[in-house]
């Protein structure tokens, strides 16, 4: 039984998981590229689906991409990735 929580910003969200190879097609990245625009904060990490696997939330890969189309400065995109990571940590 899922409990309803009007704060969780993932209520009205489908949850779909894409891993990183679809990641580097979708932005166009090289590997070594998207490493350095998660490490610089320019992109959301990925989240660990158990052993060795992870993916990225599509969403948040969707808000990122339209920010990027939208000609945001990389403050604006840090920003961005920092709420879209803290939307995680309320939605547990």
């Amino acid at each position: 039984m899922a409990l309803h929580n009007s704060t969780n910003p993932y209520n009205d969200i489908i949850l779909n998981i894409i891993r990183r190879p679809e990641v580097l097609t979708l932005f166009g990245f090289s590997k070594s590229t998207l490493f350095y625009r998660e490490q610089d904060g320019l992109m959301v990490p990925p989240i660990s689906l158990g052993g060795r696997a992870c993916g990225y939330l599509e969403h948040e890969c969707q808000a990122v991409l339209k920010a990027l189309v939208a000609g945001k400065s990389k403050y604006e995109i840090r920003q961005l990735v920092r709420n879209l990571v803290a939307q995680r940590q309320q939605a547990a």
